[in-house]
């Protein structure tokens, strides 16, 4: 424990001990970084020269051209909220799955993943969802525990589908390529809607009176002018997603450049739902300004925690404490996210990846363990954040928009099926890495033991050889140059001392 003295189990309890006080996360970080800077200069453990490193590192972070595609991001799901698309896509998906028994149910994890794909953003689909479904599922007999949990748990899942604003922070934070991230996250989403959706099936099987048809008057018939509607809230979106995702995929943009198109994507669709007006930007920009301020603080508080923690051995002392983790790189990966779950229950998604992420990168890639998948894999674990008691954001934006015959305790325990479901992908991402690494590019496999490097020779005369001229020069071996060894013509002879002519 002690292993390295005793200031990086004194400074991480610091830390601790700020939070549960309810101090601001980035401002905590940054006085416990800043004390036990002044600490460390002043019981040897680094110069003051150190410290000079931290502007160097706040530079970094606001000229980080990465993290430019958060704002643009944050405000392509701030226009989509407030577009009207979503309401067209309940709306429409909402009755043509209404025959089916869960039909509604469907509806919402299916409009879920679209919304995570174009907006990113937990909020925005857990409200617009719950405003919308949420009466017509409670109006029609649906269970209300369930009616709220397929809501937030499908809300969560825009958290892991690209282009998720978590798996930017973890690219920035263990050093690897955006567009590998989303890659890597295609399998699990898709799983993580499959699960769902046999959730649904299984209930629909053994407790049909909890998840009813919706009756032929609230559906409507099936003819053209329904198709058209689901088409329409439906082909836009797939085309935002090409061009927000297909473009990053095919190499044609940066990320950021991606959130810039994206951007523009979602203006022209509010404009198709004729609801672009300065208000929407102004309310868009002002979200954007707010999410993205909170994220460079929390940065800037969490590279001077990193800084002063790295110059106490900080991270040594992590390494030596996980890197004897029983069961190897398994162990790490179980250990890790247990770990991680319950700081869920405190702490927000990018508390989590600015502050505990750095540390434990160095251990997983010292155990073998490929980035991607850890990343991904941390991704999915931190989505719990928003459905677990007693600080879930997602009920607690559904509890803000629930009707008041919905007690809290059904949103709290109508959740824990769902939860326990995303622990379920968990489990499954750490025994079945290739859902992740099944979608990157993979780098030709070349046994290094084959390969011969030949150089070819300059000729000696019969065409071929691989003997080099020596111009001469003294053999390699020291020896002096043999008598009648000519360089080229109009070469100098090399193997005898220089003439001075007078």
């Amino acid at each position: 424990m002690f292993a390295y003295g005793i200031m990086p189990p004194a400074m991480f309890l610091g830390m601790i001990i700020f939070m549960l006080y309810g101090f601001p996360v980035a401002f905590s970080l940054s006085a416990v970084g800043l004390f036990f800077g002044l600490l460390g200069i002043a019981t040897g453990h680094f110069e003051f020269a150190f410290m000079q490193a931290l502007p160097f590192r706040i530079f970094g972070i606001v000229s980080n051209d990465l993290l430019l595609a958060i704002p643009f991001f944050t405000f392509m799901g701030a226009i989509l909220e407030r577009c009207g698309l979503a309401e067209d896509l309940l709306e429409g998906t909402g009755k043509l799955f209404g025959a089916v028994p869960g039909g509604l149910a469907y509806a919402v994890i299916v409009v879920g993943a679209i919304l995570g794909a174009i907006t990113g953003t937990v909020a925005a689909s857990v409200i617009t969802m719950g405003v919308i479904s949420l009466p017509i599922m409670l109006k029609y007999g649906y269970n209300p525990r369930l009616a709220t949990g397929v809501i937030a748990a499908s809300g969560t899942i825009t958290q892991v589908i690209p282009p998720s604003l978590v798996l930017i922070v973890l690219a920035d934070q263990l050093g690897r390529s955006v567009g590998d991230m989303y890659l890597g996250a295609i399998g699990p989403s898709i799983l993580q809607v499959t699960i769902f959706m046999l959730f649904i099936l299984g209930l629909s099987i053994f407790r049909p009176k909890d998840v009813p048809p919706l009756p032929p008057e609230a559906r409507g018939e099936m003819n053209a002018a329904l198709v058209m509607k689901v088409l329409w809230g439906m082909v836009p979106s797939i085309v935002l997603i090409f061009l927000v995702l297909g473009t990053i995929f095919m190499g044609l943009a940066t990320p950021t450049e991606a959130g810039a198109l994206g951007v523009v994507g979602a203006m022209a669709i509010a404009a198709m739902h004729r609801r672009l007006t300065w208000d929407l930007l102004r309310q868009g920009m002002h979200s954007t300004m707010t999410i993205t301020s909170m994220v460079v603080f929390i940065l800037v508080g969490a590279t001077c925690f990193s800084l002063v923690f790295q110059g106490m051995d900080g991270g040594l002392w992590i390494e030596h404490l996980l890197s004897h983790v029983p069961g190897g790189a398994i162990g790490f990966l179980i250990f890790v996210n247990i770990f991680i779950f319950f700081l869920a229950f405190f702490l927000d998604f990018f508390e989590i990846a600015f502050i505990v992420i750095p540390m434990l990168a160095p251990v997983a890639s010292a155990l073998g363990i490929d980035l991607i998948w850890f990343g991904v894999l941390l991704c999915i674990n931190m989505q719990t954040s928003f459905m677990h008691p007693p600080f879930g954001f997602a009920l607690f934006y559904l509890r803000s928009i629930a009707p008041k015959s919905v007690k809290t305790k059904d949103i709290y325990l109508g959740a824990i099926p769902w939860l326990c479901m995303q622990l379920v992908l968990v489990a499954i991402v750490i025994f079945w890495p290739e859902s992740v690494t099944y979608w990157l590019d993979k780098a030709p496999d070349v046994d290094l033991n084959t390969i011969k490097i030949e150089v070819p020779g300059f000729g000696n005369g019969n065409g071929g050889g691989n003997q080099m001229p020596n111009f001469g020069l003294p053999p390699m071996d020291g020896a002096p140059a043999q008598p009648g060894q000519q360089g080229l013509p109009g070469m100098p002879n090399f193997g005898e001392p220089p003439k001075i002519n007078p």
